[in-house]
């Protein structure tokens, strides 16, 4: 890394950091995610969403630990470069990272425009572009003011999730959804094959995570700071999503949810027709909430590669006034608005989804490289046993394996 680097702001505290990851982490797709879990591995659907947890953490470990030895921006190809040192290599790792955030949040914003569809007719043209300029200049202001409106959105997110887990308890005690409810007993047996399929879906809705160690050189004690957070956050959402898991497939047959587009909507719906669209609301807000946190991760990957000479140096320009990357910021959402309204995204989406895990196999060998050949221990480094990331790279190259399998197929 080069000696001086344009400063940006260290603001972030354990608490805010630990609120933009559940953010990141939760995203829209727990709204509509648990119906194709339940889908494949039935009422067992929570052992899905526990399998998941346990694969994403060995990889969230990994990036915790590299964090505290390495805290810059453009994290995944900072730690690529301490471990391989290809300059190539680090600057494909970068932009494989900038294109999984453009991609996401290009599929977000498209997603925003269908849900507010349903409550006012707009023309996507018009749409998605006002509501990009309006994230950028969010994201441009400050990593402050993008993070606490980040927070915001969180909290709506998780308040919807509880709002749905409160209205449904009572079904979901007595068993509804489950056509044994008079034994206690589901009619669904296990399926190993099953619960191991759910699980697979279910782990991309622990993806986000990696997106909290490209705001490294904004948090406080970051050393310190970013592993605690990101372990938290992971912590948080799993609680959140057996939970939400568990409540669903007792209180609603396993049928209706794999059918439904909008599963938690359903369910809350079922128990009172306005939490139905409350819901449909709050979903805006997720989506909103996913896509600013994309563009911020984005401009932060830019700054760094453009500070460590991997990309033009325009990029890692920061504003004496906001403290922040404008010209990266402003090409990320060009490029997100370009992506949303002229590119097939369902197929982009699928494929930067095995790019995700190539980039999770990357880091997960990177740790195992620096582990074993970095002379200089960081002092008060969070470290894991070398196992772990050892399990994190061939968990994440299978997982990237049988879905470029189905990608292709």
């Amino acid at each position: 890394m080069p000696s001086v680097r344009p400063p940006l702001k260290r603001v972030l505290s354990l608490t805010q950091l630990t609120f933009y990851g559940v953010g990141t982490i939760l995203g829209a797709g727990i709204y509509v995610l648990v119906g194709g879990v339940a889908g494949e591995a039935g009422v067992w659907a929570p052992v899905s969403f526990l399998i998941a947890a346990v694969l994403a953490a060995m990889t969230g470990l990994s990036f915790a630990e590299l964090s505290s030895r390495f805290p810059f921006s453009a994290g995944e190809a900072v730690y690529v470069d301490r471990a391989f040192g290809r300059a190539w290599f680090s600057r494909l790792t970068g932009l494989l990272v900038v294109l999984t955030g453009v991609v996401s949040c290009a599929t977000l914003v498209n997603g925003f425009a269908g849900y507010l569809a349903q409550f006012v007719t707009v023309p996507d043209a018009v749409v998605i572009p006002v509501i990009c300029i309006v994230l950028g200049f969010t994201a441009a202001w400050g990593i402050t003011q993008s993070v606490m409106l980040a927070t915001v959105l969180t909290l709506i997110e998780v308040g919807g999730l509880l709002l749905v887990v409160a209205l449904a308890l009572p079904d979901a005690v007595a068993g509804t959804g489950l056509s044994g409810a008079e034994s206690g007993t589901p009619d669904v047996p296990f399926s190993a094959f099953g619960v191991l399929a759910g699980a697979g879906l279910a782990f991309y809705a622990f993806i986000g995570f990696e997106d909290m160690v490209n705001v490294a050189e904004e948090v406080k004690g970051v050393r310190r700071t970013m592993p605690r957070a990101i372990v938290l956050a992971l912590v948080i959402t799993t609680v959140l999503y057996v939970t939400v898991a568990v409540v669903a497939v007792r209180s609603m047959p396993v049928e209706i949810l794999a059918s439904s587009q909008a599963p938690l909507a359903e369910i809350a719906g079922h128990q009172m027709e306005a939490a139905g669209r409350v819901i449909g609301v709050i979903a805006l807000f997720a989506v909103l909430n996913g896509a600013l946190i994309q563009i911020v991760m984005a401009a932060r990957v830019l700054y760094g590669a453009a500070s460590a000479g991997w990309l033009p140096a325009v990029l890692g320009r920061v504003s004496r006034r906001t403290q922040t990357p404008l010209f990266a910021t402003w090409l990320s959402v060009l490029a997100v608005i370009a992506f949303a309204l002229w590119l097939p995204l369902v197929e982009l989406a699928r494929l930067t989804s095995i790019v995700i895990l190539i980039i999770f196999t990357f880091v997960n060998i990177a740790l195992v490289r620096v582990k074993r050949h970095l002379a200089d221990p960081v002092e008060e480094v969070f470290e894991i046993p070398v196992w772990v990331p050892v399990a994190g790279a061939i968990s994440s190259a299978a997982f990237a394996a049988v879905n470029l399998v189905a990608f292709v197929g």
